[in-house]
């Protein structure tokens, strides 16, 4: 029996409905996922947003819900889990934004784009001074920073021998992640010291000089307070090698200075007389050899100098006031030098000092020694008691 016209077209008109379900249910769920997988506003502002570690994705999501950046946590943990994201998450602290797509927000989680601080440790820095540096960009307490690179279980764990981390800090710039914990941060620049020990192959120059890697980096700290040029750095280097080979104290001012500085905290710029008599286990006046460890976190081109020192017959050096230095093979030549370069300048007529000039106090009376090297009177002092 044939169908009906009637029955025709209702059939017709179910085929018709049957097709425009799927189809607008697809078209409702696309206009959704569109309007929850963009970014919430084009004004929307900058956020800071810290993921603590061991956060799960679904906290995660939901921070991100209540802090404004995306709009729904369901389509971002669907978009997570398409992508396999969910177990990739880094923990920090982000700068996020609501005119971020859903997809850049899971990107910059995935890759940890977290927020940055610009940390430069220059040449020469002792750890007092980097404590202060990370106090004052608020990274780290002074003593705390103090208490962990004198930890005796740390500095076993990064291969440290010396009494602290003192010179094995590197002098470098840093991007530290917002969020880095103190001995991550610590453990980050004595990596860097390694990481350049292994690239610049001085491990075998250590070998072939058969000496240890103490000894060589408490050189280069004391290279890299002696010498402000790099052309120096050997011929300083050569000074003190020559001194250690035959037995003679090393006569280091920068020594004095920090041996002084880890018993007061207090950072000196002169030296008087009393200092060098004063005995202490950095006085390299007092003691022979070198001290019981680095006095600064030298650079790279101090560490070189202390390992591929110049070949001279050179003992002593004394400051021209301009930088460089005048190298001498006997006390009786260092004494003209001295003269020259440092005593006769004090010992000029002075010129009359403007009425606003506050008066001084003379070298003879305040008793300050004026250069990083010895006076003819001392140095003949010192050779007669050898």
């Amino acid at each position: 029996m044939k169908d009906g016209p009637e029955q025709k077209k209702g059939r017709k008109w179910g085929w018709i409905v049957w097709i425009a379900i799927p189809y607008l249910l697809f078209l409702f769920c696309y206009i959704q996922w569109n309007r929850l997988s963009s970014p919430v506003s084009s004004r929307a502002p900058d956020v800071l947003v810290k993921i603590p570690k061991g956060t799960t994705f679904r906290e995660v999501a939901q921070l991100l819900y209540r802090k404004g950046v995306v709009r729904s946590p369901y389509p971002f943990t669907i978009l997570a889990l398409w992508r396999g994201a969910t177990t990739r998450i880094k923990a920090g602290e982000y700068r996020l934004s609501g005119r971020m797509s859903p997809g850049d927000i899971l990107t910059a989680l995935e890759r940890g784009r977290v927020i940055q601080l610009i940390l430069t440790i220059p040449e020469g820095y002792t750890i007092f001074d980097i404590a202060e540096l990370l106090h004052r960009s608020g990274l780290a307490r002074r003593e705390e920073f103090l208490r962990l690179v004198q930890d005796r279980s740390f500095l076993d764990r990064m291969h440290i021998p010396g009494p602290s981390a003192e010179g094995f800090l590197f002098p470098d710039t840093y991007y530290i992640p917002s969020g880095m914990d103190l001995e991550g941060m610590v453990t980050t620049f004595v990596e860097r010291f390694w990481r350049i020990w292994e690239r610049e192959r001085l491990g075998q120059r250590l070998k072939e000089l058969k000496t240890d890697l103490l000894t060589v980096v408490t050189l280069a700290s004391i290279v890299e307070k002696e010498a402000r040029l790099d052309r120096e750095r050997p011929l300083v280097a050569s000074v003190y090698w020559n001194r250690i080979k035959k037995g003679m104290p090393l006569q280091a001012d920068p020594t004095v200075l920090y041996g002084l500085l880890v018993e007061t905290r207090h950072h000196r710029k002169r030296l008087r007389w009393r200092d060098l008599r004063r005995k202490t286990p950095y006085n390299t006046y007092k003691i022979k050899g070198l001290p019981p460890g680095p006095i600064c976190n030298p650079g790279l081109s101090s560490l070189k100098a202390a390992l591929w020192p110049a070949h001279t017959n050179y003992l002593y050096f004394v400051a021209k006031n301009d930088g460089t230095h005048y190298f001498s093979q006997t006390l009786r030549e260092h004494n003209r030098a001295v003269w020259r370069y440092q005593k006769r300048r004090h010992h000029r007529r002075p010129t009359p000092p403007h009425p606003s000039t506050p008066k001084r106090k003379s070298l003879k009376k305040d008793g300050v020694k004026s250069s990083p090297s010895l006076s003819p009177q001392k140095s003949k002092e010192i050779e007669r008691q050898k």
